[in-house]
């Protein structure tokens, strides 16, 4: 039997190879490293830098949540509310947060009027935000809170009202679900209405319900309220008076600005078509064009008193000097002009009185093109007014030294220029306010403007206030612009409308005048597009609105009279004196 064999571990031959001293030295002083590295970050995190740590462990609770601010309220210039906001609120969900039994989602449907089915797919969007309804009612905002829905939240906001509705609707504009300016007056003073909103930190529980308001990080600023030049009373009586037209003559659309001749503040601005901007649904963009600052038309005869006065500024002419019209056509060129009906000879008064074209060109030859272009440019043609309105229009006024000799003849009576209504209005203040051009404003003025530039004298302001009387009275072409008790004066036009660069047989009738013509107080202007009922000539479908708005618009001023209290043609019948003012 051989011996058993014994084996010692101690003195495996493996075992005698030692591991080098270095070794575990330097494993010591590696786990030493690791774990003062560690200690290290821990300090740092908790004690130097503990924000990032508490950002995290704030965001599972806590949220910032934006104070809407109130929108500036926009007054007539009597303090009569034009737009104010309303309370309302906006129902918005975190989808992944909301989990709706189908008697739930039906009930939640209903009260945000919509079908379960759309619920349903807004809530599958995939987003961590959606908006689920805007600018709804206090009441029903209440009813959904009561649901108490695990992911559906609601914020305050605000919605705007116009309770001049459509009589305003150009003026005003309207603002959009955020609140912010689209429109007119809305979006022109945006940066003075809007205000600018707040915030405050709250702590919302799992379901996401508030339960503390932390505290205020900034309060919000209110919009500034806004006064605006508008007379409301005046501005209903405008539109009243132009939507009875447009019916009366058939119109495609209409426009009116009533100008207060002392300050250049605008009382009245209306379109037609117009809206309503409390229910904008179904808005085409012939309701919302504000024509009387964006559309350009062809002026016509409304242009002649400018040429006429002046050629009395320049000593060409005198009020009575004779300029023959026969045989009531003159050729340029290869070009021919024509009066409407034969004149003959004529004073330079009876030029404007019968709104001769032959009268006025020849007055017009009396000056090169470029005078005559200087004066359109003195009286803000061919550029905007920078009242600030959105697409306001600046009109087509060529260079002169383009000019042929035909179309500076045509120019002089209002063919081959455009021009917006409000710089028409604006323009013929010159004559209300003894030559004198001043800024207009939409905002209400709290002392008389400054910086008004002269263009003509006060006795040339003057003589074409008598000529222009002349126009709005028997044998003049609007006759049907006079109202019993106030001396007016002012011009008609009738001009052929183009269709791209060829004239059609539509047309754009207009007038523009002032009253008490004796010491005048208002402008107004009025436009009426493609009337279609027979009668297309300004003195007839024009002038009337004109003396409908300017009638209603002096008595509601408190001005006095300056003429006898009945129409001028029975007052001339009857022998009554009528005052015209004689040139000094």
């Amino acid at each position: 039997m051989s011996k058993q064999r014994t084996v010692t571990f101690n003195h495996n031959p493996l075992l005698r190879h030692g591991l080098p001293t270095w070794r575990p030295r330097a494993v010591m002083l590696a786990l030493m490293a690791c774990s003062l590295a560690l200690i290290g970050r821990s300090m740092y995190l908790q004690g130097v830098n503990n924000e990032f740590l508490q950002a995290k462990g704030e965001s599972r609770y806590a949220r910032v949540l934006e104070v809407p601010a109130t929108r500036g309220r926009v007054t007539d210039r009597h303090g009569d509310m034009l737009a104010v906001s309303t309370p309302v609120r906006s129902i918005w969900a975190i989808p992944t947060d909301v989990n709706l039994t189908p008697p739930d989602a039906r009930k939640l449907a209903g009260l945000l009027e919509m079908d379960v089915q759309e619920l349903n797919r807004r809530l599958a969007a995939g987003r961590d935000f959606v908006y689920l309804k805007r600018q709804l009612s206090p009441e029903t905002a209440q009813q959904i809170a009561d649901l108490k829905l695990a992911g559906i939240h609601q914020q305050q906001e605000y919605r705007r009202y116009y309770p001049g509705g459509e009589v305003m609707a150009h003026v005003l504009g309207f603002t959009g679900v955020d609140d912010k300016g689209q429109e007119g007056v809305e979006l022109a003073f945006d940066g003075i209405l809007a205000g600018k909103s707040g915030a405050r930190r709250v702590i919302r529980d799992r379901r996401g319900q508030i339960i503390e308001d932390v505290e205020a990080i900034r309060a919000p600023r209110d919009g500034q309220d806004l006064a605006l030049s508008i007379d409301a009373k005046i501005q209903y009586l405008a539109y009243s008076a132009l939507r009875q037209a447009m019916q009366t003559h058939k119109a495609k659309a209409g426009a009116s600005v009533v100008l207060d001749a002392r300050t250049g503040e605008v009382l009245a601005l209306v379109n037609a078509p117009t809206y309503n901007p409390n229910n904008r649904t179904n808005l085409s963009g012939a309701q919302l064009r504000n024509r009387v600052l964006t559309d350009v038309y062809e002026p016509g005869s409304i242009m002649k008193p400018f040429i006429v006065s002046l050629a009395l500024e320049r000593g060409k002419v005198q009020p009575g000097t004779i300029i023959d019209t026969s045989p009531g056509r003159l050729t340029i060129g290869r070009a021919t002009i024509s009066d409407s009906h034969r004149h003959g000879a004529l004073t330079v008064a009876q030029v404007i009185q019968k709104s001769s074209n032959i009268g006025t060109v020849k007055v017009a030859f009396n000056f090169s093109p470029d005078e005559m272009w200087r004066l359109y440019d003195d009286l803000g043609f061919g550029k905007p007014l920078n009242l600030g309105f959105p697409g306001e229009a600046g009109g087509r006024l060529r260079p002169a030294k383009t000019w042929k000799p035909i179309e500076q003849a045509t120019m002089s009576y209002g063919h081959g220029i455009s021009v917006s209504l409000i710089q028409m209005a604006h323009a013929y203040l010159v004559f209300a306010r003894d030559g004198e051009l001043v800024p207009l404003s939409l905002t209400r003025l709290d002392a008389p403007p400054v910086g008004g530039k002269h263009i003509f004298s006060a006795a040339t302001a003057r003589d074409m206030r008598g000529m222009l009387e002349l126009a709005s009275g028997p044998g003049g072409t609007a006759p049907q612009a006079q109202i019993a008790g106030y001396r007016v004066a002012g011009k008609t036009g009738t001009a052929i409308k183009l269709d791209g660069a060829h004239y059609t047989n539509k047309y754009v009738s207009s007038y523009v005048g002032l009253a008490p013509a004796s010491d005048p107080r208002l402008i107004v202007a009025v436009m009426i597009d493609e009337p279609s009922a027979g009668q297309y000539y300004g003195g007839a479908v024009a002038a009337p609105v004109f003396a409908q708005i300017t009638e209603g618009a002096l008595r509601a001023l408190g001005v006095a009279p300056d003429a006898p209290l009945v129409p001028l043609q029975l007052a001339q019948k009857q022998g009554a004196v009528v005052p015209v003012r004689e040139r000094m």
